[in-house]
C-alpha cells in the first residue's frame, strides 16, 4: 500500500445528525449524537400536542465534522 493512499483516505466523522420523531404526533426534529453511541430516546415537549412525549432517533441525516 502506498503512503498516498493512507493520506488520501477519508476520515470518518465522530458525530452524526439524526432525525428524531415523536411517538405520539409524528413531529420531527434533528439532534446531534456520536456515531458510536447508542440510539437516542428522550422526552421532549411536543408542539403539535402540548405535552411532554417520547421521541425516538430514526434515520441518519448526515455525518458532521465539528472542528
Amino acid at each position: 500500500m502506498f503512503i498516498t493512499n493512507i493520506l488520501l483516505k477519508k476520515a470518518k466523522s465522530k458525530n452524526i445528525l439524526v432525525l428524531m420523531e415523536s411517538a405520539v404526533s409524528g413531529h420531527q426534529f434533528t439532534m446531534i449524537r456520536e456515531r458510536l453511541a447508542d440510539k437516542l430516546e428522550l422526552q421532549r415537549f411536543d408542539p403539535y400536542r402540548p405535552s411532554w412525549c417520547w421521541s425516538r432517533g430514526g434515520a441518519e441525516v448526515m455525518q458532521l465534522r465539528i472542528v
